[in-house]
C-alpha cells in the first residue's frame, strides 16, 4: 500500500511509497482504511523533533476511513463501520479514567512506540500511534471511534484532532462567560476552532492575532470580531479594555514567546488557555510576584480538555445544527503524492486545513 514515510527527524521532506505495510493486526486491534486525513501542526513539529516520536514514522493522526476488518474480541466497531481516528483514546481503567478525565489517559502514548508499518528496510512508526499519512491503518479498537453516515470524511477527520481541540479548549477549558473578551494568538485550523467557540459561548469581543493576513481575514469570516497582527495586539488591549487586559487569551502557537504575551495581555484574574504544543526544552518564564499578584489563571489544555466521545457527539450536532463551520476550514486539497505541497501550505501560513484525499 501506500504511505508517506519520514526517515529521519529534522528532515522537511516526505518520502511516498508504494510497499509499504500495516502491521501488528490481531486481538483488541482494527484494520482502517483511510478515506481522508488533515495535516495538523503537531505533524509539522514531530517532523522536526519539537514533539518526541521515534523514526523512520508516517506522520498524520487527523484520520476517517472505514473498517476494513477487527480482530478477535471486538465489539463495537465491525468490519464497513465509518469511523474516526481518535490518537488518544481512553483505557478506562486508570485514576485518570476513573476521576473523568480521560484527555489525560496514557493508554494512547504507549502506542507511539510500537511500529505499526514495515516496508523490506525494516520497520517504520505511526505518529502518535496512528500515522494516517497511510492508506490503511492498524490500531488499537479504541482509536476506531464510529460516525454517523451523513458526516463526510474529511469533515471526520477534521473532528479527529484540530476542531476538537480548539472547540474543546474554548468550550471545556475556558468556559467562556457570555459578554467576555477573548483573544486568540495564532488562527490555523485549531485557531480558527477556537474563534467559533468563543462565539458559541457568546464572547462580545474574539480578537484574532496571526502574522499572515489571508488567516486574519479568514478569522473574521468565522466569528472574530477584529483581526490583528501580533504588533497590533498592545492596540487592540488598549482600544477594546482600556488597557486591562482580555478576560480570555488562547495560546494557539506552542512557543514560549507567543505564551509570555499571551500573559501580558490577560487581565489581572482573567485566564489564559495554553493549546499549542510546545517543545520539551521551550521554558517559559514568570516571576514568583507577578504569578501571585496577578492571579491570573493558567490552564493547559490538552486534546479539548474533556471526554474525547463526548466532544465529537457535541462537534457532530453542532455542524448539524449550523452553529459550526468545518466545510470552510478546509482551503487545499491534494492526494498523497502531493503531500509535500501540503506540508508547504502549512508552513507559509497559506492553508488553514490542507485534506489530504487518499
Amino acid at each position: 500500500m501506500r504511505a508517506a514515510v519520514l526517515h529521519e527527524t529534522g528532515q522537511d521532506k516526505l518520502e511516498v511509497y508504494d510497499d509499504v505495510e500495516a502491521v501488528g493486526f490481531g486481538p483488541g486491534r482494527v484494520r482502517i482504511r483511510v478515506r481522508a486525513t488533515g495535516l495538523c501542526h503537531s505533524d509539522l513539529s514531530a517532523m522536526s523533533g519539537v514533539l518526541p516520536q521515534p523514526a523512520p514514522f508516517v506522520p498524520g493522526h487527523e484520520g476517517a476511513g472505514e473498517v476494513v476488518e477487527v480482530g478477535e474480541g471486538v465489539t463495537r466497531v465491525k468490519a464497513g463501520d465509518r469511523v474516526v481516528v481518535c490518537w488518544l483514546p481512553s483505557c478506562g481503567e486508570c485514576p485518570a479514567c476513573r476521576r473523568g478525565q480521560t484527555e489525560l489517559c496514557l493508554a494512547g502514548f504507549m502506542n507511539a512506540g510500537t511500529p505499526n508499518f514495515r516496508r523490506s528496510t525494516g520497520d517504520i512508526f505511526g505518529f502518535a500511534g496512528t500515522g494516517t499519512f497511510a492508506e490503511e491503518i492498524v490500531v488499537d479498537a479504541r482509536c476506531a471511534v464510529p460516525i454517523p453516515d451523513d458526516v463526510p470524511y474529511d469533515i471526520a477527520a477534521l473532528i479527529g484532532c484540530g476542531v476538537t481541540t480548539g472547540l474543546g479548549a474554548a468550550l471545556n477549558t475556558a468556559d467562556i462567560e457570555a459578554g467576555s473578551s477573548v483573544a486568540v494568538i495564532g488562527c490555523g485550523g485549531v485557531g480558527i476552532s477556537v474563534v467559533q467557540g468563543a462565539r458559541l459561548k457568546g464572547a462580545a469581543e474574539i480578537v484574532a492575532v496571526d502574522p499572515v493576513l489571508s488567516r486574519r481575514e479568514a478569522a473574521l469570516k468565522f466569528g472574530a470580531t477584529r483581526a490583528v497582527s501580533p504588533d497590533e495586539l498592545p492596540d487592540a488591549k488598549q482600544q477594546l479594555t482600556g488597557g486591562e487586559g482580555f478576560d480570555h487569551v488562547f495560546e494557539v502557537v506552542g512557543r514560549s514567546a507567543t505564551t509570555r504575551t499571551a500573559y501580558d495581555h490577560t487581565r489581572r484574574g482573567g485566564t489564559l488557555v495554553v493549546v499549542g504544543a510546545g517543545a520539551m526544552d521551550d521554558q517559559l518564564q514568570l516571576n514568583m510576584f507577578e504569578l501571585f499578584f496577578d492571579e491570573k489563571r493558567i490552564l493547559p489544555s490538552l486534546y479539548g480538555g474533556g471526554d474525547v466521545l463526548r466532544s465529537y457527539e457535541r462537534t457532530i450536532a453542532l455542524w448539524r445544527a449550523g452553529r459550526i463551520d468545518l466545510e470552510g476550514l478546509i482551503t487545499h486539497r491534494v492526494p498523497l503524492t502531493g503531500i509535500n505541497e501540503a506540508l508547504d501550505q502549512m508552513r507559509t501560513g497559506t492553508a488553514l486545513r490542507t485534506c489530504v484525499e487518499l
